[in-house]
């Protein structure tokens, strides 16, 4: 099974490296380019982690900062998804190696029912 994806959006620190530190340093270049956001949708834009991206607003951010996808999108794998290997049963193992001592039930005996 792959391991799930996830990644790191470094949109905020693209921003700095171009000298544009505030979120509506973008608002000018987005309408130059066809595109109407609100203050507060690129707030989010730079400050959160976008979840639904248009790529239209991806490609404008990337022709804007002068990137490529690489420096706004970092693939990382998604945390907790390194699975352990599983243990294989031992024939012939002594209870306690699975770690439960004395804690295992008596295995249940079933007779038929005696009819007079």
């Amino acid at each position: 099974m792959a391991a799930k994806l996830d990644y790191h959006w470094h949109l905020r620190k693209v921003m700095a490296d171009r000298g544009m530190f505030s979120t509506t340093d973008l608002l000018p270049p987005l309408a130059e380019r066809g595109i109407t956001l609100s203050s507060s949708q690129v707030y989010r834009l730079v400050v959160e982690r976008p979840e639904r991206l248009s790529l239209k607003i991806l490609m404008a951010l990337l022709d804007i900062l002068d990137c490529t996808m690489d420096d706004l999108i970092e693939p990382i794998a998604a945390a907790g998804t390194v699975k352990k290997p599983k243990k294989a049963a031992v024939v012939g193992s002594a209870p306690d190696a699975e770690g439960l001592g004395g804690l295992r039930p008596k295995r249940a005996r079933i007779r038929g029912v005696d009819r007079s």
